[in-house]
């Protein structure tokens, strides 16, 4: 996934070829040991807020924003569907 885009955990359930696993996508993403060279901190929620992060959510963010990608004051991705890679 490219730096500067985001995909939500449901639809990386979806390129799985199981749309039924974003908890365990979401589970998967949190014992990620080779954060953050494999980027889990592109995978967010559907409704384009951060989600969580096992290092941080702080940390989740400044990773997001070195990449390009401005958050608003609620935690959610700004221009969060021209970002999203759909599958």
């Amino acid at each position: 996934m490219p730096a500067g885009r985001v995909i939500t955990y449901k639809n990386l359930a979806i390129l799985t070829g199981n749309p039924r696993a974003s908890r365990a996508v979401g589970n998967a993403m949190n014992k990620n040991p080779f954060a953050p060279h494999v980027p889990c901190h592109r995978v967010v929620k559907s409704d384009g807020s951060i989600g969580g992060f096992a290092s941080s959510i702080e940390k989740k963010i400044q990773l997001l924003k070195e990449e390009g990608i401005e958050i608003d004051g609620n935690r959610k991705i700004k221009n969060f569907k021209k970002l999203l890679i759909s599958p």
